[in-house]
């Protein structure tokens, strides 16, 4: 919303709908809305928080360590395990290595 470009790799892998919003149009609302204003601030700092977690989890040293962080941040629960892999991803670990840590854990 606040650069003239922005690059996206979303990918979408479950149905969505997806709308499309001019920028002047959000900004107005934004000036004019006050709990669409509110509700902005909360998402993004809610944006922050999750990237400073993330940052936090990939400075860890161990393959634990990160698994750790990752799930004291999702509230221990770990996705089906055909979405693994994406967890693998965001922690910088193999999805080998995440499977050979869960086996040891008898997840």
């Amino acid at each position: 919303m606040y650069s003239d470009n922005y690059h996206c790799d979303a990918v979408v892998v479950l149905f969505a709908s997806i709308y499309e919003i001019p920028k002047e149009a959000f900004l107005k609302r934004l000036r004019e809305d006050d709990i669409f204003s509110d509700l902005w601030a909360a998402h993004l700092a809610t944006e922050v928080q999750n990237a400073r977690y993330r940052s936090e989890i990939l400075s860890r040293k161990t393959v634990a360590a990160r698994i750790d962080g990752w799930l004291a941040w999702q509230g221990n629960k770990l996705p089906k395990k055909g979405q693994w892999k994406g967890i693998a991803a965001q922690i910088g670990i193999s999805p080998e290595a995440l499977y050979r840590e869960l086996a040891k854990r008898r997840i």
